[in-house]
């Protein structure tokens, strides 16, 4: 469909109708409903993603239930209005507080009149009071078509909205056979005064159809739009599987990790992250454990966008019980990532082709899933090429082809209804050409100059890891104009901040970004923490650097510059959303790159940067207290070739080094050249793309010795007293 520049909103049977022109096509107001538009589920996702793409040729909002935090955390395109119904946001949060919310309504703790309990959770998802702000909007609401999101919506759009004014779609993001069964029973009774419910894949809408005999509601499938995002993709040779979702039982992570013990016996140089939350956290960090695997797995917390750390792996895992879609397979294979994965009901087998982009295991065997893992870490031929074929495929769900779906839909739903019931009538409005009705065109072209000439400062930047270890700064042309600079500035210190150059766009496209390079060898950045601004020195505005992907990618098999001192940067988005760099900077530095607890005692294997070990060189490990009852104690190290040392710091020895039982006992570790030397050399692990190790590198308990790394990255040992 291409635009006219005549387009006509027609109205027939009290909807826009489907008028079918030559090179032209009809302009609707699109409304979807989301629960909380300001979580970051798969569903919300799609949800932006295809709204976004929608907004190129429609008016389209969202319009989110319930609010709970200031902004979205997930991008969304601006053209796309977002309003909620219900503020739950406390008073007393932002920086001056905010006045009144719903919080304390009496409605919010009254049953809900037309949600199942199972799914209104007591009243915490629905209540009365998300009954009458549903029934308010959906009365007053003048889109041509509203699409629900999740079971109580679609409820709500079917009890609410039998106006007639506007076409009612539904959508499935699960499985039909996975509702508790009140949810289920109410789900299948409202889809018949819906037009059309979609499933996202063509099998759960066979399933629909099956369940639903005779039914006049369209029952189809239209897929998840999952965008790429211009990330440099993975090259497929980092010793790195990935995995990414909720850590619940359905995702079957406890088979993913059963079937690492076998790839890591046969390949101990691979590693696997897993990143996410959930209440399986404490079982998996237990059977990691159990299996000696807690130098081979790491369970890395949650991490958004994730799009940046699939671009890291070089194979991605997917071992789950049920999958309606698979976004996180979509995203992976963006990222070329050919995906091993669980061939169960129903995302996967419709998204992967076996053996072309990746491969489909039997479901529920992790003797299965190691081999199809195994299938891939030894042949780098075949998992290059399934990442190409991976790249290709995932083209497929790119949410502009899933709009474009939703647009035929929509237009066949019109011509359905409107052949159907020709008598039906809905209040008309004139189609918006950018200006309000009865404002002078004077005044809106004297607004429009004057926001040209003081147009705001909001950058946004991708920050990427280049192969020399530098750091490319991308700035989005958006807000950009004039002499422009970038800073670098250290948190909590008074120093003035490095100034690095901003340079425009070469070529004069719309997209094209400001540059600015960080070069780790000539900016001398102290051991810190660093925020990024952009600054206009016209008038002096300063504004921190916004985030949109801090790809570390560069950062695996990267090695630190030779000499001293030993510096180390890491790009990272800050819980805020705002671009940052953590450095370090130390004479030297002593990296750990294998932290084992074996039989005797706690090994450590690691190289020297930033020094030498002298040929008759005879390095100790120093134990320093730092907390509870603790004595300082050494331990001698072995130097090998290339800077390279290791040593074991016997259980016996640190139990020794306990000054009585009361409490942990914790010391800090620290490398000297020779015995006396009195240049200490923190122990630590930096050199990778972790910010805080101190949250992802954990060890077990063994003869109540627990190594631990600090905030600072550097490690430590903790002694537990007797009986804990």
């Amino acid at each position: 469909m291409v635009r006219s520049q005549n387009t006509a909103r027609l109205r027939r049977g009290g909807h826009v109708a489907a008028v079918q022109r030559r090179r032209a096509y009809i302009t609707v107001k699109i409304s979807f409903l989301l629960h909380n538009a300001y979580g970051i589920g798969g569903t919300i996702r799609s949800t932006f993603n295809v709204a976004g793409a929608l907004a190129a040729h429609h008016t389209v909002e969202i319009v989110s239930l319930i609010r709970t935090i200031d902004a979205p955390n997930l991008p969304l395109h601006p053209a796309v209005r977002l309003r909620p119904l219900i503020d739950l946001r406390r008073e007393d949060s932002g920086p001056a507080g905010r006045g009144a919310t719903d919080l304390g309504h009496p409605l919010l703790t009254r049953p809900s009149a037309h949600i199942p309990a199972a799914e209104a959770r007591g009243t915490t998802n629905f209540n009365a009071l998300t009954d009458e702000r549903v029934a308010d909007h959906l009365d007053r609401t003048d889109a041509d078509v509203v699409i629900a999101t999740r079971p109580g919506l679609v409820i709500y759009l079917a009890a609410l909205g039998r106006t007639g004014r506007f076409l009612r779609i539904g959508q499935e993001h699960r499985l039909h056979g996975t509702h508790r069964a009140e949810i289920r029973a109410a789900c299948d009774a409202a889809i018949p005064h819906l037009d059309a419910y979609t499933s996202v894949s063509e099998a759960d809408a066979a399933t629909h159809r099956a369940h639903l005999p005779g039914v006049t509601t369209r029952l189809t499938a239209l897929p998840n739009g999952v965008p790429a995002t211009g990330i440099e993709p993975s090259d497929g040779r980092a010793k790195l599987v990935v995995a990414a979702g909720r850590l619940i039982p359905v995702k079957r992570y406890d088979l993913l990790v059963a079937a690492w013990e076998t790839v890591a016996a046969k390949h101990p140089d691979w590693r696997l992250r897993i990143y996410g939350r959930g209440p399986q956290l404490p079982a998996l960090r237990r059977q990691i454990d159990e299996l000696g695997l807690s130098g081979h797995i790491t369970l890395m917390g949650a991490h958004s966008p994730i799009e940046t750390e699939w671009a890291k792996g070089a194979i991605a895992a997917v071992t789950s019980r049920e999958e309606s879609f698979g976004m996180t397979i979509v995203e992976a294979m963006h990222c070329g990532l050919p995906v091993v994965a669980t061939d169960c009901p129903h995302g996967p087998g419709e998204i992967i082709t076996d053996g072309r982009d990746g491969l489909l295991v039997p479901v529920g065997d992790s003797d299965a899933i190691a081999k199809g893992l195994l299938t891939l870490i030894e042949d780098d031929e075949l998992r290059r090429s399934m990442g190409e074929a991976a790249r290709i495929s995932a083209r497929r769900y790119a949410p502009e082809r899933v709009a474009a779906a939703y647009e035929r839909l929509i237009e066949e739903l019109h011509t359905a209804r409107s052949t159907a019931a020709p008598a039906h009538r809905r209040r008309t409005a004139a189609p918006s050409w950018g200006r309000a009705a009865g404002t002078p065109l004077a005044s809106t072209l004297k607004g429009a100059v004057k926001q040209l000439i003081r147009r705001p400062l909001r950058p946004v930047a991708s920050c990427r890891v280049t192969a020399e270890g530098n750091l490319s700064v991308l700035l989005e042309p958006t807000d950009l104009h004039g002499d422009l600079e970038l800073t670098v500035t250290r948190r909590r210190s008074d120093e003035a901040p490095f100034r690095v150059p901003l340079l425009p766009p070469a070529d004069a496209g719309p997209s094209a970004p400001w540059t600015a390079t960080l070069d780790r060898a000539t900016l001398d950045l102290a051991e810190g923490r660093w925020d990024l601004h952009v600054v206009r020195p016209s008038d002096g505005v300063r504004r921190r650097v916004g985030c949109r992907f801090a790809e570390g990618r560069g950062l695996l098999g990267l090695e630190p510059l030779p000499g001293s001192p030993f510096t180390w940067w890491i790009p990272y988005p800050t819980v805020d959303g705002y671009l940052a760099l953590r450095a370090w900077r130390r004479p030297a530095h002593a990296e750990a790159r294998v932290i084992r607890m074996d039989a005797e005692g706690l090994a450590v294997e690691g190289t020297l940067h930033g020094a030498r070990f002298g040929p008759d060189a005879a390095p100790t490990a120093v134990a320093t207290p730092s907390r509870g009852p603790a004595r300082p104690f050494l331990t001698g190290v072995t130097a090998l070739d290339g800077g390279r040392f290791r040593f074991t710091v016997p259980y016996e020895r640190i139990e020794q080094a306990r000054d009585g039982d009361q409490g942990a006992a914790v010391w800090t570790l620290t490398l000297h050249k020779s015995t006396g030397s009195e240049t200490p050399i923190r122990i630590g692990r930096i050199v990778g793309d972790i910010v805080d190790r101190d949250k992802t590198d954990l060890f077990p308990v063994t003869h109540g010795v627990r190594p631990q790394l600090t905030r600072t990255n550097d490690l430590s040992i903790t002694s537990l007293p007797t009986g804990n």
